[in-house]
C-alpha cells in the first residue's frame, strides 16, 4: 500500500512539473528526468560500476513504462474535462479508471521489484528503494521552491 502512495505521489509530482513547465512554455525533457534520476539513484544507493549496469535497463523500462501509463491516464482526465455544454463528466467511469491507476502501478512496482531482487543484495536493493524516495522529496522541495519564488515576483 505504501509503494502504491509512493507511486502515486510520482505521478503528481510529474503532472506538477509538465503544468509547470507547460505553464512556463517548455515542455519537460522526460529522457533527461529520467537520467538524472538514474544518476542521483547510483549515487545514493552506492550502485557498484556492474549492479549499475545490470539495473540500468530494468529502471528505464519500469520509468518509460510509468511514463507511457501517466500519459494515457492524463489524456483520458484531460477528454473528461473537456465535456461539451453542461454534460457532467462520467464519474463512474472517473473513479474506474483512478482505481485502476493504483492497481496497474502497484502491478508494475512489483514485477520491477521481482526483478530488482534478482540481481541486487536485500541490503543494497534497500538502499536504492531509500534512494528513490529521496529523489522524489527532493523534486517535491525544488518544486516547492520553485513555486515560493514565483509568487514573490
Amino acid at each position: 500500500m505504501k509503494t502504491i502512495k509512493q507511486t502515486l505521489l510520482v505521478i503528481l509530482i510529474l503532472i506538477s512539473t509538465i503544468m509547470n513547465a507547460q505553464e512556463n512554455g517548455k515542455r519537460p525533457n522526460v529522457d533527461e528526468m529520467h537520467s538524472r534520476k538514474w544518476q542521483f539513484m547510483v549515487e545514493k544507493a552506492q550502485l557498484t560500476p556492474k549492479e549499475a549496469e545490470s539495473v540500468q535497463p530494468i529502471f528505464m523500462e519500469y520509468e518509460k513504462t510509468i511514463w507511457s501509463q501517466h500519459e494515457k491516464d492524463r489524456d483520458f482526465f484531460r477528454s473528461a474535462r473537456e465535456r461539451k455544454g453542461n454534460a457532467k463528466p462520467d464519474f463512474s467511469a472517473l473513479n474506474d479508471r483512478y482505481a485502476g491507476m493504483d492497481l496497474i502501478q502497484g502491478q508494475l512496482f512489483k514485477n520491477y521489484h521481482l526483478k530488482l531482487r534478482k540481481i541486487l543484495q536485500p541490503e543494497t536493493l534497500f538502499r536504492y528503494y531509500h534512494a528513490e524516495r529521496e529523489f522524489k522529496r527532493k523534486l517535491l522541495q525544488d518544486m516547492s521552491g520553485h513555486q515560493q519564488h514565483d509568487e514573490r515576483s
